[in-house]
């Protein structure tokens, strides 16, 4: 398989996995989705936990390039940014396809925190956290650290409410919420 047939089929696999979850979406039914045969796909990764792991890799990229991207076209400065978050949230909260977090999932179904596949979705947060600390960091908050794990805090919390009830509701009510954070941060 060359690299932009495993590059399209870790895509592939990526909507699919995102939809209908990890351990639901067998091998025989992520071949015909993908268009790729078990055969083809076991040449290029061993075993399912290792396509999982790359749709992971692939989404934690896209994400995050896509959150920090919008994110600094909404606002110029850090305290906005920080705010902007929820926006940016907000807009992904509307796409129809929105399913919650592909890493939330990832870790409910991998629960052993020694899991590749549980540390790639720890990772994520990790990456997601170290943004909100430096954007916190350089808007002068009293605590960065505190309050970047308030924000993350804040926004995994909205990512599945919004999916359980009014995302245009949870949105409003989580940076409401966040601006409280900010100004207890001094910021």
């Amino acid at each position: 398989m060359s690299a932009s047939k495993r590059d399209e089929l870790v895509q592939k696999a990526l909507k699919a996995f995102y939809r209908d979850g990890f351990h639901a979406l067998g091998m025989d039914a992520l071949a015909r989705e993908t268009g790729v045969s078990k055969t083809a796909m076991y040449k290029h990764f061993r075993t399912k936990e290792e396509l999982i792991l790359a749709t992971l890799r692939l989404r934690d990229e896209q994400f995050r390039n896509w959150l920090i991207r919008r994110v600094e076209a909404l606002a110029d400065d850090p305290r906005g940014r920080l705010l902007a978050v929820f926006d940016v949230l907000g807009e992904w909260f509307a796409e129809p396809d929105y399913r919650s977090c592909m890493f939330i999932k990832a870790s409910s179904e991998y629960q052993d925190r020694t899991h590749p596949i549980h540390g790639a979705a720890a990772e994520h947060k990790r990456l997601l956290f170290a943004y909100f600390e430096k954007l916190a960091r350089e808007a002068g908050a009293e605590a960065p650290e505190r309050l970047a794990r308030q924000i993350l805090l804040l926004k995994e919390g909205a990512i599945v409410l919004a999916h359980l009830h009014d995302p245009k509701t949870i949105v409003a009510d989580a940076r409401a919420a966040a601006e409280d954070l900010l100004a207890a941060a001094g910021v």
